[in-house]
């Protein structure tokens, strides 16, 4: 009885030293420890965090035991665990800093520092490369001639022009039919566009590893649901097969879009955004400016 009661005054005497910071503290951690076992879910970095948790098992029993030199070796090897773990997962961890720039608070309120926002030219242009595609898409459909066509928003996809080739052209039906036309150089890779110009063609896009992903799904498909999973880029698809329309924004595919619907959803994300975006920075303008006058 006097052990549990000492047990007791023990844990009261914990709790009177605990401080408001301290409770921030455990709930950041928890966060942050929730986030991380969120991110690696149904990954190929789940398998490896369980090696890992296997090698600690290993480590503690080796020490139990008193087996001097398993417990050196795992010693070691964890000494050097954080390059192994940022050598091996470094994929992982650039999708997880790709997730929290692409986050609401970093994508509203943290491109004031890292994009400079769209003019009313640059919205004209990129609304008059929307129609340009909607166009396309729709006379591909008919036809059933594939294509693949990235919207570049606030992700740079130079590693992605790298792999084609750099046109910088102002787009036109004309333009994108010539590039998509099956006997041309460029018709199997993808179109880039950045604000409102074709800025490359016949580039190599990454496919995806969701293994959910429908089988009935072809390589154009798989390759735009890939670029969307590591960017924040829009991407347009038109079915060899079928003619169908899809659009791979997130990780996600919006099918079976006629014209009106694929102008009503690419301005939704590349001109209601931007203009967002615009009024936001309006706003801290003016609050600026104001504070500036008061002084």
């Amino acid at each position: 009885m006097n052990v549990l009661l000492e047990v007791f005054n023990n844990i009261l005497a914990v709790f009177r030293t605990i401080q408001i910071k301290d409770f921030v503290d455990i709930l950041a951690v928890t966060f942050i420890i929730f986030s991380l076992f969120k991110l690696v879910r149904e990954t190929r970095a789940e398998q490896l965090l369980k090696g890992v948790l296997v090698l600690l098992a290993v480590y503690v029993i080796a020490t139990v035991f008193g087996l001097t030199m398993m417990t050196n070796i795992m010693r070691i090897l964890f000494e050097f665990s954080v390059l192994i773990v940022a050598i091996i997962f470094q994929p992982e961890i650039r999708k997880a800093l790709e997730r929290i720039g692409k986050s609401n608070f970093g994508h509203r309120y943290l491109s004031f520092i890292f994009n400079k926002n769209k003019t009313d030219e640059e919205i004209k242009a990129i609304k008059r490369s929307i129609v340009c595609v909607a166009d396309v898409a729709t006379v591909f459909s008919s036809s059933k001639t594939g294509a693949l066509i990235v919207f570049e928003r606030d992700i740079k996809l130079a590693d992605i022009v790298e792999t084609g080739t750099v046109l910088n052209s102002r787009p036109s039906v004309a333009l994108l039919g010539n590039l998509f036309y099956n006997k041309a150089p460029l018709h199997d890779g993808a179109v880039i566009i950045r604000d409102g110009m074709v800025y490359a063609a016949g580039c190599i896009l990454p496919l995806t590893d969701n293994k959910n992903v429908d089988i009935n799904l072809g390589t154009r498909h798989r390759a735009a649901l890939g670029m969307s999973e590591n960017s924040d880029a829009l991407i347009v698809v038109v079915s060899e097969e079928t003619g169908n329309i899809s659009v791979a924004v997130n990780g996600r595919l919006k099918r079976d879009l006629n014209r009106e619907a694929l102008i009503s959803y690419l301005e939704s994300f590349l001109i209601d955004d931007t203009k967002v975006y615009v009024r936001h920075s309006s706003r801290f303008s003016s609050k600026r400016k104001e504070n500036k006058d008061e002084d």
